[in-house]
């Protein structure tokens, strides 16, 4: 990477894992139960690489659709309701990652559209079961998951907004955890990703204020008790609605949120471009959710107009927030954690793994699952059930 007379960092892309680097780096996350391999049978794995021999997006789509397609035709043909869920909820699983990081190709379109459908079919089956709801906006509905706890009514609720690469059926079903302790969850596609209405710009955030207003016309949900939760790219959105919906929130969680210098043209050059802690295809991501961008040079051009201090954010008050990352983090700076942590008007709260990297995740250990259920569902609880213990003592 070198920088230019004009100021500007040009670099060629780093190179990416070869198609046999990305199988056998897959094999070993599943092996150890580690992100995006998560609830992934490395026997499926294996039997879908059987069929990949190159990087072509179709042709990794469609060997993961031929494994999942057995599911769902398992699922069919199940003796009993517990038997069908669970080859709904491997077949989502597998085509999932057929499209993983994003739907970028026909296949992988087809692909998404294929989880969509058995997740669906799966949170039918849940007890209480989940509601997919279209939330009328703009130019076309936001689609969201609600799931509600059959009791207290109305429940408290945690709004779950996804990342680059996750979706709001991955947030949901980790948030299917937090039911039995009576609270519900929202879950929302982040801008760009899965069936968002539109692509990342710099006021995409109204889609978010949008669900809080449709969730206040639901009696079934107490408004004045949500928290927000986003994970990665989603921590960005959940770090703005802390400011621009404060009053609306008792707080907010960030997991490695991109505040400022993760926008920066030297981050993205030194950082993000070919970023080896990601399994692979980092940068075609994000062009594939910022609107306007089709390049590099493009996502050079419009990341440093999403900073929160470039928005003149970072100084106005918020409401509490949690940040939970991961020293290590090579994908989110840890001087927007810094960023966060010293400006606003209320004492914020931080979880800080030292030998974690993004989402403060580690190999083993402090793998997603127990960072969410250690460390994220506790700090929501008390956020939520908290209030009520206090009005009512």
């Amino acid at each position: 990477m070198a920088e230019t007379k004009d100021g500007a960092f040009k670099r060629e892309l780093a190179p990416e894992r070869t198609i046999e680097e990305v199988k056998s780096e897959a094999l070993a996350r599943a092996e150890r139960g580690n992100y995006p391999m998560i609830g992934l049978d490395p026997g499926d794995l294996r039997a879908a690489f059987a069929n990949i021999q190159t990087r072509d997006r179709d042709e990794w789509a469609r060997a993961f659709c031929a494994v999942a397609q057995g599911y769902v035709d398992s699922a069919a043909k199940a003796a009993s309701t517990e038997e069908a869920d669970k080859h709904l909820v491997r077949a989502w699983r597998l085509f999932h990652f057929a499209q993983w990081p994003v739907p970028n190709s026909d296949m992988k379109k087809q692909a998404y559209a294929k989880a969509v459908d058995a997740y669906t079919a799966h949170a039918r089956l849940l007890d209480p079961p989940t509601e997919k709801i279209e939330i009328p906006f703009e130019d076309g509905p936001i689609v969201a998951y609600l799931r509600l706890p059959a009791a207290p009514r109305p429940a408290p609720l945690v709004f779950v907004i996804s990342g680059l690469d996750s979706r709001k059926e991955t947030v949901s079903e980790t948030y299917n955890q937090i039911i039995p302790h009576g609270v519900g969850y929202i879950a929302v596609d982040s801008p760009g990703t899965g069936q968002s209405p539109f692509r990342v710009g710099v006021d995409s955030e109204r889609m978010f204020s949008r669900v809080l207003d449709y969730l206040q016309t639901r009696p079934e949900v107490d408004a004045s008790r949500i928290v927000v939760h986003g994970v990665s790219f989603g921590a960005y959105w959940a770090a703005k609605l802390a400011v621009i919906e404060r009053s609306r929130i008792l707080g907010a969680v960030a997991q490695s949120p991109p505040v400022h210098e993760f926008f920066t043209e030297k981050f993205l050059y030194e950082n993000t471009l070919g970023n080896r802690e990601y399994l692979f295809d980092l940068t075609p991501a994000f062009i594939h959710v910022i609107d306007g961008a089709s390049s590099v040079d493009d996502l050079a051009r419009i990341l440093p107009d999403l900073s929160l201090r470039a928005q003149g954010l970072l100084e106005r008050p918020t409401a509490p927030m949690f940040i939970v990352t991961g020293a290590r983090d090579s994908q989110v700076p840890m001087s927007d954690v810094y960023v966060l942590l010293e400006t606003g008007d209320v004492p914020k709260e931080a979880w800080i793994n030292p030998a974690g990297g993004h989402l403060g995740r580690e190999p083993r250990g402090w793998t997603d699952p127990v960072i969410f259920r250690e460390v994220i569902m506790p700090w929501e609880l008390k956020m939520l059930k908290g209030r009520v213990a206090a009005e009512n003592g």
